[in-house]
């Protein structure tokens, strides 16, 4: 395989999910570079958490954790410009105020975040919060580096399993229709690999099929209330799944 043919998936899947340029040269991908940078999101979330460890690591050098912990979520935002917390809003906004699918999806194209739309974000930013504030500091390593790799291959197996709501397209269409079982099974193993290193075999298997059991959740949510998935759905599968996580690394050692 030309090395190109790697190295392009990559560097979309990073400019895409990432505020950090890799290269100065514009690239137009092709529908298939797209659906093949998808397998491709664990790693970068895998990057993502890495430089979230870092800074951890030295942030606490400095400051109080309560300090840490609200740095370490501005550190995330910036670094992903806060494109899942915008699709989280906007998700909220459509479910709060449309009463078929057709009228939320119109809603959550309103560049406009709703009163319940920003509750909502708020709420997720204080559960986020919440999480890394009872992160056991043994596990507060594995756990930031893994969180946003999760978080990114929730999204891609729920738009490899879910149909398009959008028959105008979107933004996220372009990725969706090339995306093959292939793609996801790259994404599975490479998240699968990075929680094994982090949390062992066994904690890793029972966070893989946690996180099935919510991405087949938002599956149905998202067919029943919006007709499919949009950008928006996986921002906010990503959102979601990153606050279960961290919510939930510390009770899955509490009682293993």
């Amino acid at each position: 395989m030309p090395m190109g043919a790697v190295a392009r998936p990559f560097i979309f899947a990073w400019h895409f999910l990432t505020t950090i340029p890799l290269s100065n040269v514009h690239h137009e991908p092709t529908a298939p570079e797209l659906a093949a940078s998808m397998a491709w999101y664990p790693v970068v979330g895998l990057l993502i958490g890495g430089g979230l460890a870092v800074a951890d690591m030295a942030l606490q050098v400095v400051f109080d954790g309560i300090v840490v912990n609200a740095l370490l979520i501005v550190l995330l935002v910036l670094l992903t410009r806060g494109l899942h917390q915008d699709g989280l809003a906007d998700t909220v906004d459509g479910l709060a105020g449309g009463c078929t699918s057709v009228e939320r999806l119109s809603i959550m194209r309103d560049p406009q975040v709703g009163a319940l739309g920003a509750t909502g974000l708020f709420l997720s930013l204080l559960l986020r919060y919440a999480g890394l504030m009872v992160l056991p500091q043994e596990l507060r390593v594995p756990a930031l580096c893994c969180m946003p790799a999760v978080g990114r291959w929730a999204m891609v197996t729920s738009a490899w399993i879910s149909p398009y709501a959008r028959a105008e397209g979107g933004l996220a269409a372009p990725f969706l229709t090339h995306l093959s079982w292939r793609h996801v099974l790259v994404a599975t193993l490479l998240v699968a690999i990075g929680l094994g290193v982090g949390f062992g075999i066994a904690s890793s298997f029972i966070v893989m099929m946690a996180g099935v059991v919510v991405v087949l959740i938002g599956w149905w949510g998202c067919r029943r209330w919006f007709g499919g998935i949009t950008g928006d759905t996986l921002g906010a599968m990503n959102e979601v799944i990153e606050i279960l996580f961290l919510l939930s690394i510390p009770l899955l050692f509490r009682f293993a």
